[in-house]
């Protein structure tokens, strides 16, 4: 490739993009864990657990009060089912995916693969879109979920008094500057937040729970109250069915938890093509996650349901968006709440943590190599920048308010759970596992209806996450379109032929031909010599060499690029391609051939028949089109210096 002189970076520039030279290589893990631990070296699947757990546990913190919103009285019954689909649909679900896609690429690279060209494309950046709605979203909920807490304290309340929206934008600084200056002993913090948290919240289950059994009219008065509202368990059952999508934020937690994958310490004998340990292990992450957290759904919920008055889950309600810390003062004194109230601040704050993690693990996985993102958005802290001017964004339309920004929240939880169930719907049909297969599809179909009953219910979630995808795809484009020109090919190899081709002709000077294959019969070498010969006034002795491109997929970006050499007809070398481009793919042998002879290489092109403008976006979407102008600009682009730059005649 072209060796050209560049000043210096600034210091700044240098702290800003600092790892990027070793981010997005081969497809390789990026974002705040791209230094992950060597193999062997990980930490146990627990201690990782916890870093899921800030997201997933964090929940407790609004899913109770949520759940009473959403169903009253049968917030329990609700809240049961929302379990069973949990255990019996999005943790097989997610074991699945842990077994296809053990480096943390999670459903999305497993969908990925099914599709390819523009479609492919489209379709990733379709749930890199929900992604992005679930990630961002938890982040701005979680601060203002934290910033209620705050707010709400007895001690702090005439304070604080409107000061939510504030406190939120402050604590999304405070997350933004902890990726700024590193994210090293994330899993230590974690584990330290989740262990208090989920102390804490046992107590006050088991001081709710006793309040229950020691105030016996409490079941008594909740059971008549459901009587008379619902009249039998049947239609109990049934209206908790149709308002369980509501409750699909204690859903969430799953996507971050295969996204972790990396950093689970597995078996002495794992290696990055079979980590047998990583998965099992992984599994077990999984697996007792979701079992803590069930249990912790079913009882607060039950609690919260009996112990707190209907009217304080209101909007301007003592347990809006509280229910937990609400009990731990009711039941438990000042202290022990603010003490809760600390602890539950905390672990929201770092739910976000989580929630930017998982951003910046994904989104330079696909936009960098799809093109569709500039080469700085493989470097974590510009990316955090970005990401945290969104999240401000977000919070400021939602003026911080945690209901408002529920449906979304879930609408991204589904659409990401839902994507997940079929793509291992797809695996387990291509393994020939029947059982699976039928298992997997049924649990497709409850998402799959859960997603839709969330959309028709509270669209705006839908729409926020339409907003997130317009604007990926926006921007996707339009960094592809600037970065149209740039020389994308990463490497190029040479075969034995080709290679011979090349030695053969650095004695002398160096032309090649460029080719559209046909029929490569022997007259179409002899017409493409003899009109070359023509339009450029050469004479008879000048020997040639044809390169000729195939385009595979033009929706790909970055590739290395191979040549082969082959002598047709017992007189025609011809160089062969393989490219997603035809300009690119040129100008790289180009600059190539110049580096390894150090002779000035020419090229031979015809003039392409065709509107300009239309040449253009057959280049941008397939590859092909104005060939020679678009070939000459990547060298300029690649090459500044005309004087070394391979020479580009158009005939």
């Amino acid at each position: 490739m072209a060796t050209t002189e560049h000043p210096p970076p600034s210091r700044l520039r240098s702290w800003m993009l600092e790892g990027l030279s070793d981010m997005g290589k081969g497809g390789g893990h990026t974002g705040p864990h791209a230094q992950v631990e060597p193999a062997h070296k990980g930490q146990r699947w627990y201690r990782v657990m916890c870093l899921t757990g800030v997201d997933y546990f964090s929940t407790l913190g609004y899913q109770p009060g949520i759940a009473a919103l959403a169903a009253g009285l049968l917030s329990p019954i609700a809240t049961i089912v929302l379990v069973i689909v949990t255990l019996a649909g999005a943790l097989p679900v997610y074991r699945r995916v842990a077994k296809e896609s053990p480096h943390g690429e999670g459903s999305i690279a497993m969908l990925e693969r099914l599709l390819s060209f523009w479609q492919g494309k489209l379709f990733v950046l379709t749930l890199l879109g929900f992604a992005a709605t679930d990630f961002l979203i938890t982040i701005t909920l979680s601060a203002a979920d934290a910033s209620t807490h705050l707010v709400e304290n007895p001690h702090l309340t005439s304070a604080l008094h409107d000061k939510q929206l504030l406190i939120t934008l402050i604590l999304v600084a405070l997350l933004g500057a902890v990726f700024l200056k590193g994210f090293l002993e994330a899993i230590g913090v974690a584990v330290a937040l989740v262990g208090i948290y989920l102390a804490l919240n046992a107590v006050v289950v088991v001081v709710g729970l006793w309040h229950v059994i020691t105030a016996g009219h409490v079941i008594t008065d909740w059971s008549s109250a459901l009587t008379a509202e619902h009249g039998n368990i049947f239609v109990m059952i049934g209206v908790a069915l149709l308002v369980f999508p509501k409750l699909a934020l204690g859903l969430s937690g799953f996507e971050t938890g295969v996204a972790v994958m990396p950093h689970v310490k597995g078996e002495d004998s794992d290696t990055e093509e079979r980590p047998t340990g990583r998965i099992r292990d992984t599994k077990k992450l999984l697996t007792t996650a979701a079992l803590i957290m069930s249990a912790f759904l079913i009882t607060t919920s039950f609690i919260t349901t009996l112990l707190i008055p209907e009217k304080e889950f209101e909007s301007g309600g003592e347990a809006n968006g509280r229910a937990l810390a609400y009990l731990a003062h009711e039941y438990l004194g000042n202290g022990f709440g603010t003490v809760y109230d600390i602890s539950t601040i905390a672990i929201l704050w770092f739910a976000g943590a989580s929630a930017m993690a998982g951003l910046l693990n994904l989104m330079p996985r696909y936009l960098p190599r799809y093109g569709m993102a500039p080469h700085w958005a493989r470097a974590v802290r510009p990316m955090v920048i970005v990401f945290t001017l969104v999240a401000f964004l977000v919070t400021w339309i939602f003026d911080a308010d945690v209901d408002a920004q529920g449906g979304a929240y879930a609408t991204g939880v589904l659409v990401l759970i839902s994507s997940a169930a079929i793509a291992v719907t797809i695996a387990a049909r291509k393994a020939g596992q029947r059982n699976w297969t039928i298992a997997f599809a049924v649990i497709s179909a409850v998402f799959l209806y859960t997603t839709v009953a969330n959309v028709i219910e509270r669209p705006d979630g839908v729409k926020i996450g339409a907003c997130f995808i317009v604007g990926i795809i926006l921007i996707s484009l339009l960094s592809r379109l600037a970065r149209a020109f740039e020389l994308r090919v990463t490497s190029v190899t040479l075969d034995g032929m080709a290679e011979r081709f090349i030695r053969d002709m650095a004695s002398r000077k160096i032309r090649f031909i460029a080719n559209e294959p046909d029929q490569r019969d022997k007259a179409e070498y002899r017409d493409k010599i003899e009109q070359i010969r023509a339009d450029n006034d050469m004479p008879e002795q000048e020997d040639f060499v044809f390169v000729e491109v195939t385009v595979i997929d033009p929706s790909e970006f970055e590739a290395g690029l191979t040549v082969r050499g082959e002598v047709l007809h017992n007189r025609y070398r011809v160089l062969t391609l393989e490219s997603s481009s035809v300009p690119n793919a040129l100008a790289a042998l180009l600059l190539h051939v110049r580096d390894s002879t150090g002779r000035t290489p020419h090229i031979y092109f015809e003039w392409t028949e065709g509107h300009p403008f239309a040449n253009f976006l057959r280049f941008f979407l397939f590859g092909q089109g104005e060939v020679a102008p678009v070939t000459r600009e990547v060298l300029r682009e690649a090459e500044p210096d005309r004087s070394r730059r391979p020479r580009v005649h158009t005939g």
